[in-house]
């Protein structure tokens, strides 16, 4: 891997990641809301993105959120609002395909290269045996879906491409910091060091695949 594009590098994992690569080696371009990159804008997606000539032999995006600001992770159906979930939707689902939609150009065709997206394992439906937090499970099984669609269409154009969602643990970040509880945690350098670990061992035939930290695969 010579280079890497971090799409909400400003967070937790993506500052980690993006420190990690860069550790090993890789020259690293990060973009975030800093840049002028806000996935709730759309325009400003195709408008930072498609300035970008640039092609990647990672493209990873590690955006996302669990509540908003006018919610907290719905514990009962009763919770379920319509502006919660459209509000989750749009960051953790529509947000990723907005970013997906560029990817085609931003990858070679001529050599490997993965397409790396963080989901959860919350957004397994198979896995899922304790309820709530319908609007992020919900958002999380959707964004599955368009990375295993996505998975499938650059496959056909781009021989060597991977494209997977990856589930990152419980890490310690603000993000969590108001949700771990009791759930162990794991510092961010320690968790991109393991989600590193996995992009750079994906093979092809993996494309389209649903993965953990230890490069388990998890049920859709």
């Amino acid at each position: 891997m010579k280079n890497a594009l971090i799409i909400g590098a400003s967070g937790g994992i993506g500052r980690a990641v993006a420190a990690e690569l860069a550790g090993q080696g890789v020259a690293v371009t990060g973009l975030s809301r800093a840049d002028g990159l806000d996935v709730t804008r759309p325009e400003t997606v195709d408008d930072v993105l498609g300035q970008i000539t640039d092609q990647f032999d990672l493209i990873f995006t590690a955006i996302g959120i669990l509540s908003g600001k006018s919610h907290t992770p719905e514990k009962s159906l009763s919770a379920i609002s319509a502006e919660a979930m459209h509000e989750t939707y749009a960051v953790n689902a529509v947000g990723p395909a907005l970013i997906l939609k560029h990817v085609p150009r931003l990858i070679p065709k001529d050599r490997r290269s993965v397409v790396a997206t963080l989901s959860a394992r919350v957004g397994s439906i198979g896995d899922n045996r304790i309820g709530g937090w319908h609007s992020y499970r919900a958002s999380k099984a959707a964004l599955n879906q368009i990375v295993h669609g996505a998975a499938i269409e650059l496959g056909r154009s781009h021989k060597q491409s991977i494209c997977v969602a990856l589930h990152p643990g419980t890490v310690e970040t603000p993000f969590t910091a108001k949700y771990a509880g009791r759930h162990k945690t794991t510092p961010a350098p320690d968790a991109a060091a393991s989600l590193v670990n996995v992009i750079n061992a994906l093979e092809v035939s993996q494309s389209g695949g649903f993965f953990d930290y230890a490069g388990q695969e998890i049920p859709w």
